[in-house]
């Protein structure tokens, strides 16, 4: 609430108009209070002057009773405290209270007037003869001395002669009530605390109506326009009721209003128009990739067809360059006894190229299917002693020998087991095929880093692959092998089956060292693992 502006206002003027009428109350009061005792010393000291003339010649006659009756009918006057005389000795010779006959300590406050000095004063002005105090009873009073001097009459009088050099004969000490001004002064407080909170009163109710209806109304009309803006609600117009500096800035702000509105409307007609023609364009992206794509099905096919047709065609070629010679070899009484032989050899040869023609066929029809892999859970130690113990024959032929490292702590992994085999085959054979220097082809098994995969390695110390043909060894038809010594599909084929396991395979080779092939298969089914 007190964060308002409104408020903040109003507080700031009833606090400033409730000092302002306080301090100027306080200064009255103390002026008035002032003029009030300056009456009450007048009176006292009219008072007092009354008295010693009143008393003169009762005093003269050395009449004290008669003095002494005169000062107690001014005392029983309305607005008279007390009336005492005191002698040059200090000794209350009459007074209307009960210290008749005491002495006066000449240190006291009513003596303090001419005997602080140490010295008596003789002559002491008017001012300097009041004094205020309280009596017994706490109220207050306001006192006045006055000194009898010794006139030549006095001094003259056979009664009761005064020495001529004795100045000052006594003392009159009139005190006065306060209780009138200080009931008066009272009342000045009050009134002016009155008027006080009255002017703030009206004050308050006056700020509460202007801050209302010439502040408070168009703040409250600017906060619910900035919040419309806010809220991009920018259709509504600013209006501030108000012909002031805030009418002006209502009116800056709706002019702000309407050039935020054009930006948007130009905004939304430019994005209006780029979505148009984003969506042309997509269409003729989509367009052109749809003819690229078609284009490079086609590409891809001519080159698969091309490949194909040049893998197949080699051993095909063969074939009916081996068949024409047995044609001519072949009589119509059979096959002479003396290239009988020949005969032979040239038959074995066309064997061979048609198996290789088989063999490329299958190869294709293995890498084209890209069938999914039926994983379930198997002792892959056990898989590689059979795939191994079935290519014996081969590798004898290539008088290369298998040597097994497998960990037998490896649990069962999931894996389809035929085409891991199949896996083992290519990469066994092509070990041995790369002649090693030792003869020995290196096979072993192991459990990954964290016991999440099974690596299942191959490594023999042969040839090694030139680093150039590294990147392209697992592209269909791709082979450093001579020709008529592969079909480019077996590691194609090998990374097919590792992928539809959700492996991966790597390949490390450095030239006339040896060449690596790691298999790493998740051991559990549909994991996968990174590289």
């Amino acid at each position: 609430m007190l964060r308002g502006l409104a408020p903040k206002l109003i507080l700031s003027l009833t606090a400033i108009v409730l000092v302002v009428e306080g301090g100027f109350a306080w200064v009255n009061a103390r002026i008035q209070e002032r003029q009030l005792l300056a009456e009450q010393v007048l009176r006292a000291d009219e008072l007092s002057d009354t008295i010693r003339s009143a008393t003169w010649h009762a005093m003269l006659a050395d009449q004290r009773e008669t003095a002494y009756q005169v000062m107690r009918t001014i005392g029983r006057q309305e607005g008279v405290g007390k009336v005492r005389f005191m002698n040059k000795q200090g000794t209350v010779t009459f007074s209307t209270g009960p210290d008749t006959g005491h002495m006066v300590d000449i240190t006291a406050e009513a003596c303090d007037v001419c005997h602080a000095a140490g010295e008596p004063l003789v002559r002491v002005t008017a001012p300097s003869r009041v004094r205020h105090y309280r009596d017994e009873k706490g109220a207050r009073l306001l006192a006045m001395i006055t000194p009898i001097y010794n006139e030549p009459a006095c001094s003259d009088a056979g009664c009761h002669a005064h020495p001529a050099d004795r100045t000052v004969l006594g003392v009159l000490d009139l005190a006065l009530p306060l209780d009138r001004v200080d009931d008066e002064v009272a009342g000045i407080r009050w009134r002016a605390a009155l008027t006080a909170v009255v002017s703030g009163a009206l004050l308050l109710v006056f700020a509460v109506f202007f801050t209302r209806r010439f502040v408070g109304r168009p703040v409250r009309e600017l906060i619910g326009a900035t919040r419309q803006v806010a809220e991009m609600d920018l259709e509504r117009p600013v209006i501030v009721h108000s012909r002031d500096e805030l009418g002006e800035l209502g009116g800056a702000f709706d002019r702000m209003r309407e050039r935020l509105l054009a930006a948007r409307r130009e905004i939304q007609e430019f994005t209006r128009s780029l979505e148009e023609k984003v969506a042309e364009r997509t269409k003729e992206l989509a367009a052109t990739r749809e003819n690229l794509e078609r284009a490079e099905r086609l590409a891809s096919l001519g080159r698969l067809c091309a490949s194909v047709a040049h893998e197949v065609n080699n051993p095909l070629t063969g074939v009916l360059n081996f068949s024409r010679l047995l044609r001519r070899i072949l009589t119509d009484e059979g096959v002479p006894a003396e290239r009988r032989r020949e005969f032979r050899d040239y038959l074995e040869q066309v064997i061979a190229e048609a198996s290789r023609a088989g063999r490329i066929v299958t190869d294709l029809l293995v890498f084209s299917r890209g069938q999914r892999a039926v994983p379930s859970p198997g002792d892959l130690n056990q898989i590689v002693r059979q795939s191994v113990a079935a290519l014996g024959p081969r590798l004898a032929d290539l008088g290369v020998k298998a040597i097994l490292d497998l960990d037998e702590s490896l649990s069962p992994v999931p894996i389809d087991g035929p085409r891991i085999q199949q896996v083992l085959a290519n990469l066994v054979g092509n070990a041995a095929e790369a002649k090693p220097k030792s003869g020995r082809v290196r096979v072993s098994t192991a459990i990954g880093e964290g016991g999440t995969t099974a690596v299942l390695e191959v490594s023999d110390d042969g040839q090694g692959i030139r680093p150039e043909h590294l990147p392209r060894i697992f592209e269909p038809f791709f082979t450093t092998k001579d020709v008529g010594q592969g079909t480019g599909l077996g590691l194609a084929v090998v990374y097919g089956i590792v992928e539809t396991h959700g492996g991966k395979i790597d390949v490390r080779s450095v030239p006339g060292e040896g060449t690596t092939f790691t298999v790493r298969l998740p051991v559990t089914p549909g994991g996968s693992v990174a590289r």
